[in-house]
């Protein structure tokens, strides 16, 4: 692939590939803010990062009846704007983790492929009911997105799939996004448009999508079919795993999960520590709690921001009379009074990884 025309990128992220470049902040820098600024957001790819022009950057809306092209400028002109402020998470949150229970196969990424922004942009039910989508009709079907504007790993394009229901309910906030945080999506992040998909794994929200169009099937992509998916334990080999891709559902919806992203010493006996929770799908967090001596007893943190049901939760607390040195945990229970436990489920692609928040001090 080629990258001569690769797009600058932040220096503040931690580097886990060059090309295609992958790079994440550190959860410590994270949890200072809750709504992540540009610079700390993470960055996924699968091909080279390119800059495109929106007056000419073109998106196909395909149906059954034929087909409708905007410019990602016209989109944006022509629909009302929507907002919703939202986490983005790569399935391979806390991979490097898993790994160190047994060995994965992806970007080892630690804990910092999350941030939380203010999307704005087109409601994607909008669009297609302005090019005559009947959901009545097409019960069951899929809403499928792909961007062929830059070459791709693993297929010819990235593509990925989500329910037509989803798309089609206003309660799901599903966008085609221009904006985050009151800018212009920038190359890095998508722009000039992306799919934002509250509730759901990263790799759905397909970035420089092109392509938008109606199948009875999920995505055939790559990305939807062979990958971003939670095997059993025992398939732990990519040939192992090649008959197995079809038998197992697709990602959507990623586990409850919390992590402690700082821990900092406030008196001889006393330490701060702040972290992040993220709820499944639009389940929120209810509480997180913390413990240092290994879950025999937990102490309540506060809670210090959540905003909409598809946001992450920022939490801190101040422990006081703890020894010199230690370990801290956390675990986050939702309103459905779901518990994050102590261990996360091992798989080959080292996706889903929720065991409780850890750190040192």
């Amino acid at each position: 692939m080629d990258y001569t025309h690769e797009v600058s990128h932040s220096s503040l992220l931690v580097v886990r590939a060059d090309q295609p470049y992958n790079a994440e902040p550190t959860a410590a820098a994270l949890v200072e803010f809750p709504i992540t600024p540009e610079d700390l957001v993470y960055c996924r790819n699968h091909g080279p990062v390119l800059e495109y022009d929106e007056d000419t950057f073109a998106i196909s809306v395909q149906t059954l009846q034929g087909s409708r092209v905007f410019t990602a400028k016209e989109m944006r002109e022509a629909f009302p704007r929507a907002e919703v402020v939202a986490a983005l998470q790569c399935a391979g949150n806390r991979r490097k983790e898993m790994d160190q229970v047994k060995k994965v196969h992806g970007v080892l990424w630690n804990d910092g492929v999350i941030s939380n922004n203010r999307w704005a942009g087109v409601p994607l039910r909008d669009v297609l009911q302005a090019v005559g989508i009947d959901v009545q009709a097409l019960s069951g079907w899929h809403v499928c997105f792909a961007s062929h504007v830059t070459p791709c790993q693993d297929d010819k394009d990235y593509g990925g799939s989500i329910p037509i229901t989803k798309a089609m309910s206003p309660e799901e906030d599903v966008l085609l996004a221009y904006e985050m945080d009151g800018q212009p999506l920038s190359p890095d992040h998508g722009g000039p448009m992306r799919v934002v998909v509250p509730g759901y794994l990263g790799a759905r929200w397909v970035k420089w999508v092109d392509t938008i169009y109606l199948s009875q099937d999920e995505s055939p992509n790559f990305y939807q079919q062979l990958d971003y998916k939670v095997l059993p334990e025992e398939i732990d080999t990519k040939e192992k795993a090649r008959p197995m891709w079809s038998k197992f559902p697709s990602l959507t919806t990623l586990p409850l999960n919390s992590v402690v992203g700082s821990v900092t010493r406030k008196e001889p006996d006393a330490i701060s520590v702040k972290g992040y929770a993220i709820g499944s799908g639009d389940v929120q967090v209810a509480n997180v709690e913390v413990s240092t001596d290994d879950g025999a007893t937990w102490h309540d943190a506060r809670i210090t921001y959540q905003e909409g049901k598809w946001s992450w939760t920022l939490w801190e607390a101040l422990l006081e009379h703890v020894p010199v040195s230690g370990v801290v945990y956390s675990r986050a229970t939702n309103r459905h009074d779901e518990v994050q436990q102590r261990s996360g489920k091992w798989n080959m692609r080292g996706v889903a990884y929720n065991p409780w928040g850890r750190g040192k001090w």
